[in-house]
């Protein structure tokens, strides 16, 4: 038996979509403070891969002039994005 091949398709960043399908609130209520920690985008070290955009299993992360915007009211503080960022951009501080 002979596997099936997909054909091999390539896509940019302009077919990513700019924010989720959903917006904030319809699905979830805001963060009830119970969160410890949070994650902080350092602007200077972002260099807009997108990673923690699609990595971000709450949708909380938007890309704005290519650079990542975090939307404290719906984060639970899971600290994905600051695991998977590779610049190290995103950090986890505690909850002030």
């Amino acid at each position: 038996m002979k596997p099936y091949l997909r054909e091999k398709t390539s896509f940019g960043f302009t077919e990513v979509p700019k924010d989720t399908s959903f917006e904030a609130g319809y699905l979830v209520t805001k963060n009830s403070g119970w969160r410890s920690i949070r994650p902080v985008v350092c602007i200077d070290r972002c260099v807009g891969c997108m990673q923690c955009y699609l990595y971000c299993p709450d949708g909380v992360i938007s890309i704005e002039n290519k650079k990542a915007v975090i939307d404290y009211d719906f984060c639970k503080g899971c600290g994905i994005c600051s695991k998977i960022c590779r610049p190290g951009a995103v950090k986890m501080e505690a909850e002030k």
